[in-house]
């Protein structure tokens, strides 16, 4: 069964037995504005947020936008005016809202619209929206790319969603492209991926460092009289002032005599952070009286200590960490059994 009829001039044909809905002679699909096409939106939103999909929505807009545009802007029996009000009307007639275009000058390329009670408008008052879309602002900018031949964009000066009785949206050239926008957009979520990373790394980092410092270097009561304190790794300035005042501050509750430095875990790149911290522990671990033994000095850190201004002959020094400690038992006048 056919059926067809002409409104406002314009043509409308039903094709039944084969599924068809035809406006002006092309295939067209008919949807509920504030069920069906507001869960398309709402889709779009939930899978991809809201800032993307309002680019979406604004570069799907604008693009077929530009297909309506140069369309006309090819018939050359047809005017910008009057290409305009046969895109108006040809909306009007499609339930696209009602579109008044206001002060529309073809030499400066501008123009205004009036945009009142549009299916975006209807998606997005259902949504309970308080900020609107931009779908069929960003497509009268791609229209009017295509009809002016150069490049058009909008500012959104009026929304009918904050009360208004339409939306006012002003139309100028610029230089401003949906590709631009794109890219931003993807520059802008790199940006935030990074700073998110870089969050994750720095909070990372100062869990590591927690970690360093709690298990670096602790003090290991070996015998009674004697501990060791094991150097790891490498020392920059904060980490020697740590460990300082680390053993210093627990060396008396051992009641050590002798405390022993284990060099043998020391990174290999001695630097003077390094040779001045062994100074500086031994120094004033002498001051509490208890005396200090090195061990494991490498051949990296044996000629950092000779090019060093610092006097370690006052330091008795051994291979391993066995020979300090039975060198410190035999000092205290003990043997092991």
């Amino acid at each position: 069964m056919d059926s067809n009829i002409n409104i406002g001039g314009l043509d409308f044909g039903w094709d039944l037995e084969n599924g068809r809905f035809l406006f002006e002679g092309q295939d067209a699909v008919l949807f509920w504005i504030s069920s069906a096409m507001k869960t398309f939106f709402d889709t779009i939103e939930e899978i991809s947020g809201e800032e993307s999909s309002n680019l979406v929505f604004e570069t799907t807009g604008f693009r077929q936008g530009l297909v309506v545009g140069e369309y006309f802007q090819n018939m050359k029996d047809i005017n910008v005016f009057q290409a305009t009000e046969v895109i108006t009307n040809t909306y009007a007639s499609a339930g696209w809202g009602r579109t008044e275009i206001k002060d529309l000058d073809a030499e400066s390329k501008t123009l205004t619209v009036h945009l009142k009670d549009s299916w975006e408008h209807k998606i997005n008052v259902a949504q309970e929206k308080n900020k609107s879309t931009n779908f069929l602002a960003a497509h009268y900018a791609g229209i009017f790319t295509g009809l002016f031949g150069s490049n058009t964009w909008y500012k959104v000066v009026q929304d009918q969603l904050d009360g208004h009785e339409y939306s006012v949206i002003e139309y100028f050239p610029t230089d401003i492209t949906v590709a631009n926008n794109i890219h931003q957009l993807a520059r802008k979520k790199e940006s935030q991926q990074i700073l998110h990373l870089e969050a994750i790394v720095e909070e990372k980092t100062r869990e590591l460092k927690a970690l360093v410092k709690k298990l670096s270097s602790p003090i290991i009561p070996v015998l009674d009289g004697i501990v060791v304190v094991p150097l790891i790794g490498k020392y920059d300035e904060e980490r020697s002032e740590e460990l300082v005042i680390k053993t210093l501050t627990n060396l008396p509750s051992h009641q050590a005599n002798y405390l022993i430095l284990d060099l043998t875990a020391l990174d290999k790149d001695i630097s003077e952070h390094t040779t001045s911290l062994i100074n500086k522990i031994g120094s004033a671990a002498s001051l509490i009286g208890t005396k200090t033994v090195l061990v494991g000095i490498s051949a990296e850190l044996g000629k950092a200590i000779s090019e060093s201004n610092i006097n370690f002959s006052k330091f008795d020094c051994f291979q391993t960490l066995q020979h300090g400690i039975l060198y410190a038992l035999g000092q205290l006048g003990r043997k092991i059994l």
